[in-house]
């Protein structure tokens, strides 16, 4: 049986700044989500996130990587875009709709980052919300409207489209274009200004021995809809101790034909506004709204935990606190950041 997520209508305790920005879009093709409601916010606060190891998983990595700053990627995730390089390597990928229920991936690189990543695409006014936090990242894109170049150029990050790095971008044979853009991590990297940090921890994770909390429960469908539909199921493999990711009723894989799979899944419901920007087709370019609170569903360890997030500035780290207040603590390793909108992702 299915179980719906939803929450109780009462705005948000701390709005967002609207961003208003949006980019190019009318070459994708969408793909899935429904309604929403939204439930009164808790005023139970949570500590910072503390660990040892990489910032972005808690993994053991090398002082020298470690000390440089995060690298943001726009990946295409509509059908022509996959299947993508890279983002099985990265430390975090967020999810996040776009126009007309097309989504695209923000993969976050830092500990480990692959020779190459693509298909590059375009941004969007969410990605500057969504890289705040990470201390002047690095990001990596192609293609945006005047509007949205001018916040970019106003926004705590570095902005490496094709052209701002010498053989940093190429194309790639045997797809169209726009799908065949790709990068090379190395030149990316190699063009952090000098003074660069690395991001700070932006979850908590279990230590050894700890046990894993949470509700029974080892799937959940996640949907973003429109006048197409992206549908994305996560399930436990606990002989992989992964969750395991398809879309559209197919196995999700990467480049290199491994399954696209993760240690954590959050599934954080995300109301949008429509910013003033519309794609070719027509329609609207939308705007997560990333600053505020409301419910979360966490699968780690091949448990559910119902949750709360929580940020009340762009530059803070969104935190998650479980029904009794507690932080969440995740699994040491990859996480999957969704952002469907209210009601849209159901266990089962």
């Amino acid at each position: 049986m299915r179980r719906t997520f939803e929450t109780a209508t009462v705005p948000l305790l701390v709005a967002a700044a609207l961003l208003v920005a949006a980019c190019s879009g009318g070459d994708d093709e969408a793909e899935d989500t429904t309604t929403s409601t939204r439930r009164r916010a808790s005023t139970t606060t949570s500590t910072e996130p503390v660990h040892t190891g990489a910032p972005l998983t808690g993994l053991p990595g090398d002082p020298a990587a470690l000390a440089r700053p995060a690298l943001v990627v726009k990946y295409d995730n509509a059908p022509k875009g996959r299947p993508q390089e890279g983002i099985n390597q990265a430390d975090v990928v967020v999810e996040e709709e776009v126009e007309g229920g097309v989504t695209r991936l923000a993969a976050i690189f830092h500990a480990t980052p692959p020779a190459q990543v693509g298909p590059v695409r375009s941004a969007r006014s969410s990605d500057i919300v969504l890289a705040a936090p990470l201390r002047r990242p690095l990001f990596a894109y192609s293609g945006t409207n005047a509007a949205f170049q001018a916040q970019i150029d106003q926004a705590a990050l570095v902005a490496l489209p094709p052209g701002a790095v010498g053989g940093a971008y190429f194309r790639v044979g045997g797809r169209p274009a726009p799908y065949n853009l790709w990068a090379r991590t190395d030149a990316l990297f190699g063009a952090a200004p000098e003074g660069s940090q690395p991001p700070p921890p932006l979850f908590r994770y279990r230590g050894d021995g700890d046990p894993v909390t949470g509700d029974a429960g080892t799937r959940i469908i996640v949907e973003f809809r429109d006048r197409v539909e992206t549908i994305a199921v996560w399930e436990w493999d606990a002989r992989a101790g992964a969750y395991a990711r398809t879309q559209n009723g197919t196995p999700h894989v990467d480049a290199a034909g491994d399954r696209v799979a993760t240690r954590n899944v959050i599934v954080q419901f995300t109301e949008y506004v429509n910013t003033p920007f519309v794609d070719q087709s027509g329609a609207p370019v939308p705007e997560a709204e990333l600053v505020g609170e409301g419910d979360a569903v966490i699968l780690t360890g091949g448990r559910v935990v119902h949750a709360r997030w929580r940020r009340t500035t762009p530059e803070e780290p969104t935190t998650y606190v479980d029904r009794e207040g507690r932080p969440v603590l995740l699994t040491r390793g990859q996480t999957w950041l969704e952002l469907p909108r209210p009601g849209m992702a159901s266990l089962g």
